[in-house]
């Protein structure tokens, strides 16, 4: 339990609580324990979400259905990850499918206990990191649109890597996904991002291995991204 309220503490929506004011706080507020296999659908697409997730253990994925019936991934969590503070509050149904994508183990807390303050500081204080996670994803969001909408695939990549780079904090980094499920994101077919990447490489903007990528010549990514 106390690696479990470390790792809460540890994410956004829970910062800055102590860990005795945490525990008391998801006593109050009917926060409980699920327990997913993967493939297991968290949130449906098309079906209301009322419920904030906060990812324990294993690995999900949010992806939209595209009109081809194909899957648009939009992101993937594992531990710390949080899901539903986006939508959870809306009267409208869920855009978006959430799926285990291995076994885990996911807090579920019911949104409209965390709209109802009872006056305690450490509930106004998740208050406030849950309006700020929300920020946080709507600008996530805005650079997202802003990659889909670069007209070549090598503007993408290099965007893409650019700003995992910047995330990491070095440009020697992983990405959080396989090659196909970089291709989804990117909205483009994997093998000419496979040819892409290979031609990136020869021409020593970078070197990549799997999901594991170092930048060599970030200059010249940031030109191409443009």
């Amino acid at each position: 339990m106390q690696n479990e309220l470390t790792l809460l503490q540890s994410t956004p929506l829970f910062s800055g609580l102590e860990a005795e004011a945490l525990t008391g706080l998801l006593a109050q507020i009917g926060a409980v324990r699920r327990s997913y296999n993967r493939g297991a659908v968290l949130v449906q697409a098309g079906v209301p979400n009322h419920c904030v997730g906060v990812i324990l253990s294993g690995w999900i994925e949010a992806a939209r259905l595209a009109p081809d019936g194909s899957r648009l991934p939009i992101t993937q969590m594992g531990p710390g990850g949080i899901y539903g503070d986006v939508l959870g509050g809306s009267s409208l149904c869920s855009p978006v499918t959430v799926i285990a994508r291995a076994p885990c183990e996911v807090l579920l807390i019911p949104y409209q206990r965390l709209l109802h303050p009872d006056g305690s500081a450490a509930q106004q204080l998740v208050l406030q990191n849950l309006v700020r996670t929300i920020s946080d994803k709507y600008f996530m969001l805005a650079r997202r649109v802003d990659l889909l909408l670069l007209r070549s695939l090598r503007a993408k990549v290099s965007s893409y890597l650019l700003s995992e780079a910047e995330r990491a904090g070095q440009l020697t980094f992983r990405i959080p996904f396989t090659r196909a499920q970089l291709a989804d994101y990117l909205n483009c077919d994997r093998s000419a991002l496979s040819r892409e990447l290979g031609r990136m490489q020869r021409e020593g903007l970078l070197d990549t291995y799997r999901s594991s990528f170092k930048l060599r010549d970030p200059d010249g990514l940031r030109k191409l991204s443009q």
